[in-house]
């Protein structure tokens, strides 16, 4: 049996299937920081600074062009919050937010030491 690749090493599909809520709380595990509330996973990012703030949106912005799957965010001074659902899975949550989430994390986590 292969084991399930690491998050961050998946790609989104084009059509993503609404996970079930064990499958949910699985993988939200996978995914430090983040939170499901009404079908929405979401996050609020704190970085030091404005510039920092706009290079993570920006960062997070290619994320999600590379992958197709395009998050919704509201942005601050020093803080990002990000929001991912797959409209075609119904407005569901599917694989690609918390594949988006991960990938989102390691972006945060290279920032902060960079």
């Amino acid at each position: 049996m292969n084991p399930t690749p690491p998050l961050t090493s998946r790609h989104c599909t084009r059509q993503g299937v609404a996970l079930d809520g064990a499958a949910i709380a699985t993988l939200l595990h996978e995914v430090p920081g983040w939170s499901v509330a009404d079908n929405v996973l979401a996050r609020t990012f704190t970085l030091p600074d404005y510039r920092d703030t706009i290079a993570f949106v920006n960062a997070v912005a290619t994320l999600a062009e590379h992958e197709d799957h395009h998050p919704d965010m509201t942005v601050g001074y020093s803080t990002c919050r990000v929001s991912w659902t797959t409209h075609s899975a119904g407005s569901a949550l599917s694989d690609n937010d918390f594949i988006c989430a991960a990938k989102a994390n390691a972006l945060y986590l290279n920032q902060e030491t960079a």
